[in-house]
């Protein structure tokens, strides 16, 4: 049985995740944290980090930004591994994140979902060939109108896909409308669009002479994400010290 503690249960995230776990027969949820508690849990929610004191094997985080250094304080001092969903992260907490690694399991992934993480595959082998052939890369996300960082950190991972099958020569152009030039060959275009209800849609663009090829996924439901991050807790259950990413859960 593996005990998770759930940062962020009062969110949307939290609350499917929670759902999922509660018929799982080989999980459960040891702990709730969030900032007030709702009284809708048959677990404890804790609204300070650092008073939860219950015994875990895992945190799952699916918060904001706001949390995360205190998240990677609390982890690092319990040795307790961490499946980190939370997207938006600055290059300072980013690198914070390297050096919790250090300390104890880290698994980091800007999209939970196992279709995601096979279209980050299937992207290196077709930029290998097209991109190679000229072909111009863009990505375009649409998300919900409460969503708060653009572009998401799924595109982000998707443009890093890319560019790393074509050795990180290419830069990212996040906004055409701030300048007026010509598209530069080694650059990959990201677009965001905010909009109702939108759970995510990524899209990715090979536009060459005369022909184009797009990939696309969509997610339906925040299901795909949680049961995603619960797997990956599973997984992390009993692991080193060291960063993680979900193709280890895919190719376990």
């Amino acid at each position: 049985m593996v005990r998770i503690i759930m940062n962020g249960c009062n969110g949307h995230m939290g609350r499917v995740i929670s759902e999922l776990v509660e018929k799982d027969e080989n999980a459960e949820i040891a702990a709730g944290i969030d900032v007030a508690d709702m009284k809708i849990y048959n677990y404890p929610v804790y609204t300070n980090v650092f008073d939860c004191d219950k015994e875990a094997d895992v945190m799952i985080d699916f918060s904001s930004p706001k949390a995360t250094d205190n998240v990677l304080k609390y982890c690092v001092e319990k040795k307790l591994p961490l499946v980190l969903c939370t997207t938006g992260l600055s290059e300072e907490q980013l690198s914070c994140v390297n050096e919790a690694a250090k300390e104890t399991a880290v698994l980091r992934s800007a999209n939970m979902s196992l279709g995601i993480n096979t279209l980050l595959k299937l992207l290196q082998d077709a930029a290998k060939v097209l991109a190679t052939a000229g072909f111009d890369m863009e990505i375009v996300e649409r998300h919900h109108n409460l969503k708060v960082d653009a572009p998401s950190g799924t595109a982000l991972a998707l443009a890093d896909s890319l560019n790393e099958a074509m050795d990180n020569e290419y830069h990212y152009v996040y906004d055409r409308g701030q300048k007026r030039e010509k598209r530069d060959e080694k650059e990959i275009g990201i677009s965001a669009v905010r909009g109702g209800t939108i759970v995510g849609d990524h899209e990715v663009i090979f536009a060459g002479p005369d022909e184009v090829i797009e990939f696309r996924h969509t997610a339906y439901s925040k299901t795909v994400f949680a049961k995603g991050a619960v797997e990956a807790a599973k997984f992390l259950s009993g692991k080193p010290a060291g960063l993680y990413n979900m193709s280890h859960v895919i190719n376990k």
